[in-house]
């Protein structure tokens, strides 16, 4: 949690817009895997997909994971999470 507090306030010493985001990766060591998100454009907001998909749509992609609202809980945190990195700004 420290790394990621201290990549938040790096990146935003860059950036106007950053914010942290998680995912389960079953493939992946631990299961999880984090993603700092950085953008120039003050108006960015990570959190709403940039292209609302329609159920036709997912299945018609064939999307196995992706869906307009594991999108926005990928910024969902834990409460301990999110409160240390709210402390942190």
């Amino acid at each position: 949690l420290d790394l990621i507090k201290e990549m938040r306030q790096f990146c935003k010493s860059l950036f106007p817009v950053v914010d942290y985001a998680y995912c389960t990766i079953p493939t992946y060591p631990s299961g999880q895997i984090g993603f700092m998100l950085c953008s120039k454009n003050p108006s960015t907001n990570f959190r709403e997909p940039v292209q609302l998909l329609t159920q036709k749509q997912v299945e018609q992609r064939q999307l196995r994971y992706y869906n307009s609202d594991v999108h926005r809980a990928a910024f969902v945190l834990p409460e301990f999470a999110r409160k240390a990195l709210n402390d942190a700004d």
